[in-house]
């Protein structure tokens, strides 16, 4: 279950006279080929996708895989995300889209918020049933994929379908709010993004926590940048790695909190 998108690697290919005469050039820039080569590689019969979900793709991808687990499609699944940057292409178009961050950074939760630093990333994550294997690891207790529908915009957030997916989520994995000990946020450094999805965060979670200990809140972005359609993927392992540890990394580009937070 491969995250990706926006396959650029197919710009370089069109620029050089030899990979475009290469047998494999067809291909070489097909996202739905990119999940077929790897279980070619790998000699894997269960099922196989590429998703473009745009940003939460990884993430998607591993809901899929959970799901495919949970109805018997397969033994193990292979959840992966992928953002490579080999064009320009895509920054100008954010960049005149008024999504990036001058700055080249992504300011998650700071006052000075003004879109997001792209960043790359290659992420994978071996889910299996509980049981089914002997090497530590996490438990995903439950998992749910929505849409905003309709909103102020293609990419304003809607904070009631963030709450509803929030709520749906927990319910999935018979979980209540006061356990929760970490969240990891989409947090992508957007003046109108980060509050919405604080405030959603306190409406479906903190607001039936109180007087439970305080919960940590973070984003990957902030440290590596936004992967795009790897990170989430790339958030999840970030989680897991802290919950591991028992530890919450902290923001690093965190100095004044944005007041709308």
């Amino acid at each position: 279950f491969l995250g990706i998108w926006n396959p650029e690697f197919g710009e370089v290919v069109a620029r050089s006279p030899s990979l475009a005469s290469s047998v494999y050039s067809a291909t070489a820039a097909t996202c739905s080929v990119a999940a077929g080569r790897l279980s070619f590689v790998l000699g894997l019969q269960g099922p196989c996708s590429s998703i473009d979900t745009a940003c939460s793709s990884g993430l998607v991808a591993s809901h899929g895989g959970l799901r495919a687990l949970q109805m018997h499609e397969c033994t193990a699944a292979l959840a992966l995300g992928v953002n490579m940057i080999f064009s320009q292409a895509a920054a100008v178009a954010t960049a005149m889209a008024g999504m990036t961050s001058p700055r080249g950074r992504s300011h998650s939760f700071d006052d000075r918020a003004d879109g997001y630093g792209r960043g790359e990333g290659c992420h994978a994550a071996v889910l299996q049933l509980s049981g089914d294997g002997d090497t530590p690891g996490l438990s995903i207790l439950g998992s749910c994929v929505r849409q905003d529908g309709k909103s102020a915009s293609l990419t304003a957030p809607n904070g009631q379908a963030q709450q509803a997916l929030l709520r749906a989520a927990l319910a999935d994995g018979g979980v209540e709010p006061a356990a929760l000990s970490a969240y990891e946020a989409h947090g992508t450094g957007t003046p109108l993004g980060d509050p919405i999805e604080v405030r959603s965060l306190a409406a479906a979670v903190l607001a039936a926590r109180a007087p439970s200990p305080p919960l940590c809140v973070g984003s990957l972005k902030a440290n590596c940048g936004h992967a795009e359609p790897a990170a989430g993927l790339a958030g999840l392992l970030r989680l897991a790695a802290g919950l591991l540890e028992a530890q919450a990394p902290p923001n690093a580009q965190l100095r004044r909190i944005n007041p709308h937070v």
